[in-house]
C-alpha cells in the first residue's frame, strides 16, 4: 500500500491457517473468557455489597478486578472472532481502539498494583496513622488517578501514531499494538521511538519507585517483628508480589518481542505467550485474592452458605 490514506484495515497475520483446530482455539478462549468474566464480576459485586470489605485494600483490589475486565472485553471479542474467521481483517479503527485499551489496561494494572503496595505500606509500617494516611478521598482519588493518567499517557501516544502515512497493512500479531502499527509506516519514526522508550520508561517508573520503596520498607519491619506479625504481612502481600512478579516477566517478554526480531521463536509460542500476558492476570487475579485472602474467602462463603455459617456461630 502506498499511503496511509489506502489503509483502511490490517490483516493480523499471525493467525495463519488453524484449519478444524480453530473450532478447539474457539472453544478453550471463549470458556476462558467466561471463566474471567463470572470470577471477576463475582468478586466486584462481592466488594459492593459486604460492608465488610469497605476497606482501602479491597477498594483497590475491586479496582483491579474493573480493571481485568475492561482488558478482556479489549482482547476477548476480536480474538474470538479471529480465530472462527479465514481472513483476520480488522479495520483501522478497530485496531486503534484495541491499542489504546490493551495499552491502557498494562499501565493501568502496574499502577494499580503499585497503589497497592503502598496501601500494604502504611498498614505495616505506620499502622497508628494508617486511618488518617490512608482515607476514603485519598483512596478514590488514587483510583481516579491511575485511569486518567494511563488515559492521558497513550493518548499522546495514539496521537503521534496517527499523523504516520503506512505503506503496509500486514500485522504479524494476533492483536493490534501500537508498535507494529509504528513499523509500518513510510517516513521516519525517530519521534515515535523516542517517545515511545520515554513513555516506556515513564510507564514502568511511575509504579516501580512506590513498589520497591514499600516492598522494601515491609520487610525492614518484619524482620524486626514478632514471628506472628511476620507471618501476617506476608499473607497479605504476597499474592501481590506473585501477581506483580508474574505481569513484569510476561511484560518483558512482549517488549522484547516488539522491539527485537523474534522469528527463531515460533508463531505458536510467541502468540500464546502475548495472550498469557493479556489473559494470565485477568483470571489468576481473582483466583488468588478469592484464595489467599481470609476476608474475601469468609465473604464469599457467607454470602453462598448463610445457614451454614449462622449454624456455626450458633
Amino acid at each position: 500500500m502506498e499511503n496511509s490514506s489506502e489503509v483502511t484495515f490490517f490483516i493480523l497475520a499471525a493467525y495463519g491457517d488453524l484449519g478444524k483446530m480453530k473450532y478447539f482455539y474457539f472453544s478453550f478462549v471463549l470458556l476462558l473468557n467466561l471463566t474471567i468474566i463470572f470470577a471477576n464480576i463475582t468478586l466486584i459485586s462481592l466488594i459492593f455489597v459486604d460492608r465488610s470489605l469497605h476497606e482501602p485494600m479491597y477498594v483497590f483490589i475491586g479496582n483491579l478486578f474493573i480493571n481485568e475486565l475492561y482488558g478482556s472485553t479489549a482482547l476477548f471479542p476480536m480474538l474470538l472472532l479471529h480465530t472462527l474467521s479465514d481472513t483476520h481483517k480488522i479495520s483501522r479503527a478497530f485496531c486503534v481502539l484495541q491499542v489504546f485499551c490493551l495499552h491502557t489496561y498494562g499501565l493501568i494494572e502496574l499502577c494499580n498494583f503499585a497503589v497497592m503496595a503502598y496501601d500494604r505500606y502504611l498498614a505495616i509500617c505506620h499502622p497508628l496513622h494508617y486511618s488518617s494516611r490512608m482515607s476514603y478521598c485519598k483512596v478514590y482519588s488514587l483510583v481516579v488517578f491511575i485511569w486518567v493518567f494511563s488515559f492521558i499517557r497513550f493518548t499522546v501516544t495514539l496521537s503521534i501514531q496517527l499523523r504516520l502515512p503506512l505503506c503496509g497493512n500486514i500485522i504479524h500479531k494476533v492483536c493490534c499494538d501500537n508498535y507494529s502499527v509504528v513499523k509500518l509506516s513510510c517516513i521516519d519514526t525517530t519521534v515515535n521511538n523516542i517517545y515511545g522508550l520515554f513513555g516506556t520508561f515513564l510507564s514502568v517508573a511511575v509504579p516501580l519507585i512506590p513498589i520497591l520503596y514499600s516492598y522494601a520498607k515491609i520487610l525492614r519491619v518484619c524482620f524486626k517483628s514478632p514471628k506472628e506479625a511476620q507471618v501476617k504481612a506476608l499473607n497479605t502481600c504476597v499474592p501481590q508480589v506473585i501477581l506483580l512478579v508474574n505481569f513484569a516477566v510476561s511484560a518483558a517478554f512482549e517488549v522484547v518481542q516488539n522491539r527485537f526480531d523474534m522469528t527463531h521463536v515460533p508463531q505458536f509460542t510467541r502468540n500464546a505467550l502475548t495472550v498469557y500476558l493479556l489473559a494470565c492476570p485477568q483470571l489468576l487475579n481473582p483466583i488468588m485474592y478469592g484464595v489467599r485472602l481470609t476476608k474475601i474467602r469468609t465473604a464469599l462463603k457467607n454470602r453462598l452458605f448463610p445457614n451454614s455459617c449462622a449454624a456455626n456461630t450458633k
